[in-house]
């Protein structure tokens, strides 16, 4: 059995500006065999994504906040409990609008590569 904790993964800044624990991605972890990644991203309070598309699916999971979701020309508002399928090469970004942190699940399939990414 194998359990990671959130608490023990590093933490870096993403080039769509979120800050991001990268949980689980097959170029990174010998014993991960899958063709997904999976991350937890944060934006703090009036912080957003920068405008960004990806070759990949993604898949976010809100698990705290509000934010703003605009994928192409549509916008949402979106909170705890909602689920965001985003399409390949959309352009998409995230804004946090509540009174705290925005904290998400990201799934990408297959996994995120940084030649898929390209920032607007």
């Amino acid at each position: 059995m194998r359990i990671r904790k959130l608490k023990d993964i590093k933490e870096f800044k993403a080039g769509d500006s979120t800050t991001l624990k990268e949980i689980l991605h097959p170029d990174r972890d010998y014993l991960f065999d899958g063709r997904y990644s999976f991350a937890h991203a944060t934006l703090g309070v009036g912080e957003s994504s920068k405008k960004h598309r990806l070759k990949s699916s993604e898949v976010y999971y809100i698990l705290q906040g509000r934010g703003e979701m605009t994928i192409d020309d549509e916008t949402a508002i979106v909170e705890v409990g909602d689920t965001i399928e985003i399409e390949p090469n959309v352009v998409q970004s995230i804004k946090n609008i509540g009174d705290c942190e925005l904290t998400f699940l990201c799934i990408v399939d297959p996994a995120w590569n940084a030649d898929d990414e390209e920032i607007l």
